[in-house]
């Protein structure tokens, strides 16, 4: 049984156990409201009895129907967290993939946001330190036609990824900036992959 699996037993389990307390409650009114009707009489009594069970079956319907919405909220939740540590761990698996793989990154990325104009590209003092010998003649070849991208020494403090300048205006590509920009559509992804179906 997996940690949502349990979760969603635990809820249903609490759900059911409130929903019997609620019950047993309303049946004990009626029972209740029942016997002193049998001692006002018997036209009374059965318009008090009907009456009574009338709202036991209300108290019923609505005993049942908060513990589904209590059970949908907490699975909804479950899922929220599920899905935002997932993609935690891949926006850390992203940051730390070994070098070679990780500037191979950098420069598809490079070659899908740079703009056909003159900029530079800064890093986070970490991959500023580690850029591989070749980073820059790399770099050349990545950015599209009539783009041209400096290696500047600045640098910014980001997670990973890089930031691009064009004339004192920045464009943001550092991981968690992307991730944050596709944040609705990644959900969407990963809340298929692992609720396939809905569930």
């Amino acid at each position: 049984m997996t940690g949502l699996e349990k979760i969603i037993k635990q809820i249903e389990d609490d759900a059911a156990a409130s929903a019997a307390a609620v019950l047993e409650d309303a049946e004990n009114q009626a029972f209740q409201i029942r016997q002193d009707a049998k001692v006002q009489g018997a036209v009374q009594g059965e318009e008090t009895i009907n009456r009574a069970k009338d709202e036991a079956k209300a108290m019923r319907e609505r005993a049942v129907s908060a513990a589904a919405l209590q059970k949908r909220k907490s699975v909804l939740a479950a899922k929220q967290q599920i899905i935002g540590e997932t993609m935690e761990r891949a926006l850390q698996a992203a940051v730390e993939l070994p070098p070679e793989e990780y500037f191979s990154n950098i420069l598809k990325m490079v070659k899908k946001y740079a703009l056909p104009q003159d900029g530079e590209i800064l890093f986070n003092q970490k991959d500023l330190q580690r850029l591989p010998k070749d980073f820059a003649s790399r770099l050349e070849k990545a950015v599209p036609a009539g783009a041209k991208l400096t290696l500047s020494g600045e640098t910014r403090n980001i997670d990973g990824g890089f930031v691009l300048t064009y004339g004192g205006i920045e464009q943001n590509c550092s991981f968690s900036a992307l991730f944050d920009a596709a944040k609705e559509g990644l959900q969407d992804e990963i809340h298929a992959l692992l609720f396939p179906g809905g569930h």
